[in-house]
């Protein structure tokens, strides 16, 4: 991260954490327990455009707020910032080496799989022993797990990809 942060950089991220708060509440049911939501989308857009610090840092003020309104008792949140660590550390360092649409699609790629396998490790030992005090067959997370966790990860990217260009100058901070 910057040794000085301005207040444009620091209004940036609170305002990309804050939507990403808000975009947390905003599920969609798709199966089983699992939900849809695009609040790692913000997160995406600042890891790309100001690094991977400060990407992480509207993650984890993201997670932080979630607690808030918990029904986990923290677990859910947890599992949520490992999950968007995992796909925003791959996607916001091979992107911030390359910045070309290229770049970004490899990075988007590589953090959607790394997620699956996240996704798949943090379902096994939190989430299930949480929710239904077992864990989990590995068939329940080769069969309805992983492609959860694909169809989010794609969704993000696609959804990613098609806005980031067009918001570019708005997230990118002037010297």
């Amino acid at each position: 991260m910057r040794r000085k942060l301005s207040v444009q950089y620091l209004t940036r991220i609170a305002v990309l954490s804050a939507l990403s708060s808000i975009l947390f509440m905003i599920e969609v049911p798709v199966v089983s327990f699992y939900k849809l939501d695009f609040s790692n989308l913000p997160v995406l857009l600042g890891g790309f455009s100001m690094g991977v610090g400060p990407g992480v840092l509207i993650l984890l003020v993201k997670s932080l707020l979630g607690l808030l309104h918990s029904g986990t008792g923290g677990v859910g949140e947890l599992a949520d910032f490992l999950m968007g660590a995992a796909m925003l550390l791959p996607a916001a360092v091979i992107y911030q080496h390359g910045k070309s649409r290229k770049s970004a699609v490899i990075g988007m790629a590589a953090g959607t799989a790394v997620m699956i396998v996240v996704a798949a490790l943090t379902n096994y030992a939190l989430l299930f022993p949480m929710l239904t005090s077992s864990y989990p067959s590995f068939d329940f997370l080769l069969t309805v797990t992983a492609p959860f966790n694909l169809l989010k990860g794609v969704a993000l990217s696609i959804v990613t990809y098609l806005i980031y260009k067009p918001l570019s100058p708005l997230l990118h901070v002037r010297k």
